[in-house]
């Protein structure tokens, strides 16, 4: 199942991207090469039709998110945390210079 949503995944976003790129913009973007014989998507053009395409596609990629993160967290038994063992939880004890009279001290300036 998580195999099927991740492809599903992918082929949500590539459309999702494409869907995006060929509405029309200020600069066109992908747009520019549907040509100008819009017929197929009516008379008024592409803009309604993508548009709704695009925020159905938006939903169906939202829920097919929300379901791989359910997916995944309800098939993971374990925790990264729990292969740490006990003894890398320990506190390094950060060893000490002994205090000693002989390391000069630095003059002092008058």
């Amino acid at each position: 199942m998580n195999t099927f949503l991740l492809v599903l995944q992918f082929i949500l976003t590539i459309l999702l991207t494409i869907s995006v790129l060929l509405q029309k913009s200020s600069s066109m973007g992908l747009g520019a090469y549907s040509g100008s014989n819009e017929s197929l998507f009516g008379a008024k053009g592409a803009g309604g039709f993508l548009a709704k395409f695009t925020a159905t596609l938006a939903v169906i990629f939202i829920i097919n998110t929300l379901a791989l993160g359910y997916s995944y967290q309800k098939n993971s038994t374990k925790s990264i945390l729990d292969k740490i063992e006990k003894k890398d939880l320990e506190i390094p004890v950060i060893p000490t210079i002994p205090q000693s009279n002989s390391i000069p001290k630095a003059p002092d300036v008058k």
